[in-house]
């Protein structure tokens, strides 16, 4: 049995927040990098060489890489030999967003009521997303997400009979129309399987996975290129003014369903497809 106390998970928490809103990934830069290599409009190759300054200037300055610093979303995975200690875990996560955003400075965009909007002035309550795993460890995974692209997730309820090609028109369906709205490039998190709300959550799940690995279900990696192949075909490009790359990454979770449902779910991200990772 490994005990922790939640100030740890506070403090780390606080970290990642400031972290994930300043820096991207190791993969996310080495998506950017080839799309320019890739790109063949010019003003495609602008947009892109643009978002790459941004970057430099967002790591150098300790500047927002985005205005939008999001709504914090968090994976944590809780080995089922972990005893907490020093108060409530939730209580802690959202005690590290609170700190993370007023510390860091970044933008508060939480409302405490959906029809009321009245900013909760500290970034919290977090989306927090619990699971138990075996083992003596806890993992977290931080992702804030950014609303414009947030708006333009979809969950498409198809009938089994609807098949792999279904799935295909649906992401394509979803991505078009994103258009421009979603800040492309942008990475694609697609759900399939489960109910409603879990293809939802493998979407979502699905924008954290490292972006130069793919699904190691055979189908599902082949479709993961196919799909990434045909939304940069549509011709949407960087900024949405035309270009070879719309999307950066396809990412794609599957899980056990009804017999007589197929759920998919597209949860779309800007270029920065924040996230950080840590293990405790």
């Amino acid at each position: 049995m490994k005990t922790i106390n939640v100030s740890e998970i506070t403090k780390n928490i606080k970290e990642m927040c400031i972290e994930a809103n300043h820096f991207l990934t190791d993969d996310m830069k080495c998506r950017l990098d080839e799309a320019v290599t890739k790109e063949e409009s010019p003003l495609g190759k602008q947009i892109l060489g643009q978002l790459q300054e941004n970057l430099e200037i967002a790591g150098n300055d300790m500047i927002p890489i985005c205005q939008d610093t999001g709504m914090a979303v968090i994976f944590a995975e809780i080995g089922q030999d972990v005893h907490f200690e020093g108060g409530s875990l939730e209580d802690a996560i959202n005690e590290g967003v609170r700190q993370g955003y007023v510390d860091g400075f970044l933008r508060k965009s939480v409302v405490n009521d959906p029809i009321i909007r009245e900013n909760t002035k500290d970034n919290t309550p977090a989306v927090i997303h619990y699971e138990m795993v075996p083992g003596d460890s806890v993992k977290l995974t931080i992702a804030p997400k950014g609303f414009g692209s947030e708006n333009m997730s979809r969950v498409f309820m198809l009938k089994p009979a609807d098949g792999i090609e279904g799935v295909k028109d649906a992401i394509l369906t979803a991505v078009k129309d994103a258009g421009p709205n979603a800040c492309p490039p942008m990475v694609v998190g697609v759900g399939i399987g489960g109910t409603f709300e879990k293809c939802a959550l493998l979407s979502k799940k699905a924008l954290t996975r490292n972006t130069n690995e793919h699904s190691d279900i055979p189908y599902v990696k082949e479709l993961e290129i196919e799909m990434l192949d045909k939304i940069n075909k549509l011709g949407i490009g960087p900024g949405g003014l035309g270009g070879r790359v719309t999307a950066l990454a396809v990412n794609i979770n599957t899980y056990p369903t009804h017999i007589a449902g197929l759920p998919v779910a597209i949860n779309i991200c800007c270029h920065v497809n924040r996230h950080a990772v840590r293990i405790l």
